[in-house]
């Protein structure tokens, strides 16, 4: 049971309040921050004395793949994956197993031992929502939501065919609160569908087999079904012809689509205190920029693509990216783009799972091992870190490895490490093939990221993208009560002691979950109860009635009922839904 809490004399980095290192006292009663603690509320409560160290808000993952049908999928075929990793039962904690496709109670328990309180699945399969929720449930710990893919829906791309955008922002917004989930993931818009039939599409302005619909059509509807609708956070992007040699150039174009839309977050929530406007102010959030930055024309000339991307961003201000970094060693690539896992598969011929979720998308698994050796992964690696190093402002990027394609969650401290620390990165690129150096621009980039920055990237903007900064990301007065402790001293910090910054990110000193301790050192201490967030979207009745009559008329094609499709709360751990255009 939350109580109250007093993490002392910590270096307190805060972007969203503007706080750079400051020597503070963070209080929290009944899971939230608060100004300060009575005399009385001091004497019973835990403290943390947090001297020389640093103080963080808990780490926000706004896109990880940690639950659902192809999640289990990766965890079933990989059983070589389980022998690597296993996590003994203890009085308190469940048994698990897993390196890259951990079992749900092993990852709830990595990631808090790491200082991240809050995760977002980043794909869910409308059709599989419940067992997406079933496993977000059983995940210990941590926060939760999932973003609902839409980009080759049936029922959305006919309404954009015909250009029904009433009905189509009408359909969105019940599939948010049928399916309880928070935002729009677009995968391969209009090329998944295509994949059913052994095909893709290559242009944005290609059309697919039998909607006559085009990506730019896509991208485009949903940017402004988003909007319309007042979404806590923007589109989620996959971008056509991922992982392809020369996919940068239409990555690059289909950022173009949604600029100049005017972005509009209306939400009924209440807002913790910060200096920083908290408000959306992105209508795109391109994710794992790297596998959608090759240049080049084939695997023999590929290169890095990055610097053209970084470029673009460097001058507009409607694009926000996740880096989808490859820290090396072994993953697992899952992804709701069918067509590009089968040409992993035809490139590598490892194992391969291939799934056509009815009438809504597909997804495909496949086993991988990044490798130092390997020119290709050893240019992936220096472009992942390019995405987090070229682009100059820190709040229009955020860091992931978008587990587990380009490697575990639990390769987070390196990543971290690798922006601090030059000396670092030149000690892995002598490790590396020479493409890692010949064909990017890593090597001639002399930038560390300082603490500050790694807050942004972690937690200020994760939570700020996705919409959900008015209780996440910050320490400011009405946030949730969920702090870090590094055991890093900011005023001794060496960047090229590069081994104290990953023995301090592997495992938090504490990690705090709602005013309580719940990790200390790695171990886990105890199991307070976790949230799962969806957006409850509203729009006119009569708008949502002449939807229904469609969506009806069409299920006939499912292979469930139409009374089986939604997912009720009861499959939700505390369910939290965020009143959207509530005023209608």
């Amino acid at each position: 049971m939350a109580g109250t809490i007093a993490i002392k004399n910590g270096y307190v980095f805060d972007p969203l309040n503007e706080i750079n290192g400051e020597i503070m006292d963070i209080f929290i009663r009944d899971g939230k921050v608060v100004k300060e603690l009575s005399a009385a509320e001091m004497k019973t409560s835990k403290l943390i004395d947090a001297s020389g160290m640093t103080v963080m808000p808990g780490g926000v993952d706004s896109h990880s793949h940690v639950a659902g049908a192809k999640v289990n999928a990766g965890r079933s075929m990989r059983p070589e994956d389980h022998y690597k990793a296993n996590l003994k039962k203890t009085a308190l904690t469940h048994s698990g197993s897993g390196y890259t496709v951990p079992s749900v109670y092993k990852q709830g328990y990595d990631y808090a031992a790491m200082g991240y309180t809050t995760v977002f699945e980043a794909a869910v399969p409308p059709l599989e929502a419940r067992h997406t929720h079933e496993e977000m449930r059983s995940t210990p710990l941590l926060d939760m939501g999932g973003y609902l893919v839409l980009g080759n829906n049936f029922f959305l791309m006919r309404y954009l065919r015909d250009g029904d955008m009433e009905k189509a922002a009408a359909y969105v917004a019940w599939m948010m609160k049928t399916h309880k989930t928070y935002g729009i993931k677009c995968v391969n818009p209009a090329g998944v569908e295509n994949w059913a039939w052994g095909k893709n599409v290559s242009t944005l302005d290609e059309t697919n087999i039998h909607f006559e619909i085009t990506p730019r059509e896509v991208i485009k509807g949903l940017t402004e079904i988003n909007e319309t609708l007042g979404m806590p956070m923007p589109v989620h992007l996959h971008a056509n012809n991922l992982g392809h040699p020369g996919c940068y150039a239409i990555t690059k174009d289909s950022l173009k689509i949604p600029d100049g839309v005017k972005t509009k977050q209306n939400m009924a929530v209440e807002w913790a205190e910060t200096k920083m406007d908290l408000s959306r102010d992105r209508s795109v959030y391109l994710t794992h920029l790297m596998f959608n930055s090759f240049a080049g024309t084939t695997w023999g000339d590929c290169e890095s693509g990055v610097k053209d991307i970084a470029d673009y961003i460097n001058n507009k201000d409607h694009v926000v990216i996740d880096s989808g970094c490859t820290p090396f060693g072994e993953a697992t690539v899952m992804t709701g783009d069918g067509p590009a896992i089968h040409d992993l598969y035809t490139l590598t011929g490892n194992k391969w799972s291939n799934t056509d979720v009815e009438m809504e998308c597909g997804s495909g698994v496949l086993p991988f091992t990044y490798l130092k050796s390997n020119p290709v992964h050893s240019l992936q690696w220096a472009m992942g870190l390019e995405c987090l190093l070229l682009i100059k402002d820190p709040w229009k990027t955020i860091m992931t490895t978008d587990s587990p394609n380009g490697g575990p969650f639990t390769k987070y401290p390196e990543v971290m490490t690798w922006i601090m620390s030059e000396a670092f990165r030149k000690q892995t690129f002598s490790e590396c093939h020479k493409w890692a150096n010949d064909r990017s621009e890593l090597g001639g980039i002399n930038r560390e990221l300082s603490l500050y920055d790694l807050a942004i990237l972690t937690r200020a903007n994760p939570a700020k993208t996705i919409g959900m900064a008015h209780r996440k990301g910050s320490l400011g007065v009405g946030a949730d009560g969920d702090v870090t402790v590094y055991n890093i001293n900011p005023q001794q910090l060496d960047a090229n002691n590069y081994e104290a910054l990953l023995r301090a990110f592997r495992k938090a000193e504490y990690t705090v979950k709602g005013g309580e301790i719940v990790a200390v050192k790695g171990e886990i201490v105890s199991l307070p109860e976790k949230r799962t967030y969806y957006s409850e979207v509203h729009v006119e009745n009569e708008r949502e009635k002449e939807m229904l009559v469609d969506v009806k008329e069409w299920f006939r094609y499912y292979t469930l009922g139409f009374a089986n499709y939604p997912t009720p709360e009861k499959y939700l751990a505390n369910p939290t839904p965020i009143q959207v255009n509530s005023e209608r």
